[in-house]
Formats: C-alpha cells, sequence, structure tokens
C-alpha cells in the first residue's frame, strides 16, 4: 500500500501480481488482501493481472489465463493445485499457459524435454518462462511493470530478459534478499555467455 501511495492514477501500465490466496500455506498466506488493496492497485495501473483471482472478488472478466504446472512441481506438496488461474483486466479470449511433458516440443509454451524447475526459493514460486509468456502476450513495448508481491523475483527476470522497466516490492527481508541474489546470479551467467 505505502508503494502504491507513491504513484499517480494511471501510472503502471501493466501490474502483475501474485498476492495471497489465503488458502494457509504459511503464515503469510492467512489472509487475503483487503478490498483497499484492490481499488488502489486499479488505481495505480491501467490493466492488471491477478494470480489466484478465483479467490478475490473481482470485476467480470471473460480474459482468465490458466497456469497447468510442471509436472512435479507440487510433489510433496499435496495442497497445492494442479493449475492456477489469473484474471486479467484485458477484452480478450480466456488463454492457456502450460509445459508438454509428453515429449513434445513445439511451441511457444513447451520447454525442451529436460526442462527442470530451478531451485524454489518461494512456495508459490512461478517459472520465469510464464512471466516472459505474460509481458509477450499482454504487455507492450516502453510499459511500466508493477508487482507488489515480489517473492521469487520471477517476474523481475522475465522483465529483466525482455527489457521492461519493473517496479517491485517484496515485505519478506528474506524472500527479498533470496530473490534479489537469484536476480543477480541470473545477470553475472548472462554476462559470461
Amino acid at each position: 500500500m505505502d508503494l502504491m501511495a507513491r504513484y499517480e492514477d494511471n501510472y503502471f501500465d501493466l501490474a502483475i501480481i501474485d498476492p495471497p490466496y489465503g488458502i494457509d500455506i504459511a503464515e503469510w498466506d492467512n489472509e487475503i488482501p483487503k478490498d483497499i488493496f484492490f481499488t488502489e492497485l486499479f488505481r495505480v495501473s491501467k490493466n492488471q493481472i491477478i494470480w489466484g483471482g478465483n479467490y478475490f472478488i473481482l470485476p467480470h472478466s471473460e480474459s482468465w489465463i490458466c497456469w497447468h504446472k510442471l509436472k512435479g512441481l507440487n510433489k510433496g506438496i499435496g495442497t497445492m493445485s494442479e493449475f492456477e488461474l489469473a484474471w486479467t483486466s484485458h477484452k480478450d479470449k480466456a488463454r492457456y499457459f502450460g509445459f508438454t511433458y509428453l515429449g513434445n516440443t513445439k511451441g511457444l509454451n513447451n520447454p525442451k524435454p529436460d526442462y527442470k524447475m530451478p531451485k524454489r526459493i518461494h512456495p508459490t514460486q512461478k517459472p520465469t518462462e510464464l512471466y516472459e509468456w505474460l509481458l509477450i502476450n499482454y504487455a507492450k513495448e516502453n510499459d511500466k511493470i508493477l508487482d507488489t508481491h515480489l517473492g521469487s523475483g520471477s517476474i523481475a527476470i522475465a522483465c529483466h530478459n525482455l527489457g521492461y522497466q519493473l517496479t517491485g516490492c517484496e515485505i519478506d527481508k528474506d524472500y527479498y534478499e533470496a530473490a534479489m541474489k537469484r536476480i543477480e546470479q541470473h545477470k553475472q551467467q548472462q554476462r559470461l555467455f
């Protein structure tokens, strides 16, 4: 809330956020953001993609995104869903993003058959490739992007890879430090090649 209060109306072109769903997977996830959070988010951003939109009271949308998680992503975590939904403010059709893990590597949504999810630093970490797909399909060149719940920093890596300006925040010090380390390691690795 403090971060968004700094910005004028419609400052950000696109907010892509993954707030707590209120499903008690951790202490920080025991309740959903208050209505005032969403009011402020809609004030400072022209368009929004909100992961877990099915857990919140949001305006009607026909432009939902379904992310089918990688096989094995939830190994050992029996309480998490096999897919997640994101509400969007866009006037578009519903879209699907998923990895095929049956050897088919054709198409934008498919990684190499030997794709491995990076070491998780956050329980709800999403793949960088998912955020890149969102940016390619929902952002325009020079858009200013907002993430109010940075978590593992996957969106920051995607924005870096594709050249988008990101403003993000994370209130948990440990997650913030782990995300910054991950982002810096990614930048250093790119410099080596």
